[in-house]
């Protein structure tokens, strides 16, 4: 198999996904059980493991973690007021559903620290950086994707190099989520995190090149809250000031 695709593909392919899956949430809003919502959605499960893989990828190259991290950190947090604004979301995480409450960018912030800390934190007491991390982890419980981000990163990145072998582990934590997912939230959500199985042949193509456009490093970061501003204006106008999520 050719290795056609470069990072920039990559994360084009990413934002693609993510923008129907969340136009999804805007034409059918709460997950419900129709073939057109279902479709959408499907396609937009390629997204999140993207993400991973290249978070895994940035924080192998970077020259400098900490700025790595504090890019994450504030793009994190603006985007938390974007996805909130988004789906109707009370910016207070501790009201409302426990579900669902920020966006997967801060389980990728929080991921990147859990990585920093295992690399540089040279730790005399053992079970004090194992209980920081272990908070850390779980502070991602009420975001997009909760924890199971942070632990599918740090599967796909002790893997690394390895694509069948982070597939493997990163399905495995998809699984979990879907059974508690299916269990709590959603069993159409959960039936629908099957599209995650599709990013498989496409990373086969990655061909570990970054590609000219420079630029596109940030291209995602203005992106992902510019989007989710731009639907939580179209909600608004369409719905009013409601709650669209599940």
């Amino acid at each position: 198999m050719k290795r056609l695709l470069n990072s920039n593909h990559l994360k084009l392919i990413a934002i693609i996904a993510m923008t129907i899956d969340h136009g999804a949430d805007l034409l059918y809003p709460g997950f419900p059980l129709e073939a057109g919502a279902f479709v959408l959605h499907f396609i937009g499960r390629i997204t999140a493991p993207i993400m991973w893989f290249f978070i895994c990828e940035g924080y192998h190259y970077t020259k400098d973690a900490k700025k790595y991290m504090m890019r994450l950190g504030i793009f994190a947090l603006i985007s938390h007021f974007a996805y909130c604004f988004c789906f109707g979301i009370s910016l207070n995480p501790f009201t409302g559903s426990i579900f669902n409450r920020t966006s997967v960018m801060y389980p990728l912030f929080i991921a990147v620290v859990v990585l920093y800390l295992e690399d540089n934190w040279k730790a005399d007491i053992w079970l004090l950086k194992r209980c920081v991390i272990t908070i850390l982890i779980l502070s991602t419980f009420p975001a997009d994707w909760s924890c199971i981000a942070v632990l599918a990163i740090l599967w796909m990145y002790d893997k690394r190099g390895n694509l069948e072998k982070q597939m493997i582990g990163m399905l495995g934590w998809v699984a979990v989520y879907g059974i508690v997912s299916f269990l709590f939230v959603s069993k159409v959500y959960a039936v629908e995190l099957v599209g995650v199985l599709t990013v498989y042949p496409i990373l086969k193509l990655y061909n570990g090149t970054r590609g000219n456009a420079r630029f596109m490093k940030w291209v995602f970061y203005i992106y992902y809250p510019l989007h989710l501003f731009i639907i939580g204006l179209i909600r608004i106008y369409v719905y009013g000031n409601i709650n669209i999520c599940i």
